[in-house]
């Protein structure tokens, strides 16, 4: 997997604007916590068991588990217009 950050420095002249996407990854649940052990049920990828903006869109259909356990990968994409303007000096 990859992650992948655009940072950009803002100017006021040239103000940029900033496309935000949000992933959830495999889930990281350690289901023998309990018993001192390490395992992972193996969901690979979070997929919403509910319309968005319900309860159930923050449990898993694959795994049953809640949202948060499951890895966030932010995507930051930066988008600017810059005009390429010459300065003529004399």
């Amino acid at each position: 997997m990859r992650r992948r950050q655009v940072i950009v420095r803002r100017s006021e002249e040239q103000p940029a604007r900033s496309v935000r996407s949000v992933k959830y990854g495999e889930c990281q649940k350690n289901h023998a916590a309990n018993v001192g052990g390490y395992a992972v049920d193996g969901c690979r990828e979070f997929m919403a068991s509910g319309d968005e903006g319900t309860i159930s869109a923050l449990t898993c259909a694959a795994c049953g588990c809640h949202r948060n356990f499951h890895k966030k990968e932010v995507e930051i994409e930066a988008l600017s217009d810059f005009s390429s303007q010459t300065s003529s000096g004399t």
